[in-house]
């Protein structure tokens, strides 16, 4: 098995700053994609910032330039550097990893727990 566990959520005013991380543990062969998500109370999950294991990135476009998502592989760790906060930044950010956790065997996605992002006007 393995767990991802985020850390780094908080309050913050607007125009701040805050950094996540997501450590994966457990029975880990490799990591291809590591993702964060947001979602708050009746929106729909949404897709933040994806790392591949080759380093490239996507972003969403209402993130694009005030967040960086970067990975550190020797840690199995993804860090999300958020800048320039905003109100619509207020949400949980989950953590989401694509593992190959035996050789030969197909990856499978694991989730974190989800950590609160509140963003205060």
């Amino acid at each position: 098995q393995v767990q991802l566990v985020e850390s780094g959520g908080g309050l913050v005013q607007a125009g701040g700053s805050l950094r996540l991380s997501c450590a994966a543990s457990g029975s880990i062969v490799s990591i291809e994609t590591m993702i964060w998500y947001r979602q708050g109370i009746g929106k729909q999950r949404e897709l933040v910032a994806l790392i591949g294991s080759g380093g490239e990135t996507i972003y969403a476009d209402s993130v694009k330039d005030r967040f960086t998502i970067s990975r550190d592989n020797a840690k199995n760790a993804v860090n999300l550097q958020m800048q320039s906060l905003k109100p619509e930044d207020t949400d949980v950010y989950y953590c989401n990893a694509l593992v190959v956790t035996r050789p030969h065997y197909a990856p499978e996605y694991y989730w974190g727990q989800g950590t609160q992002v509140t963003v205060s006007s």
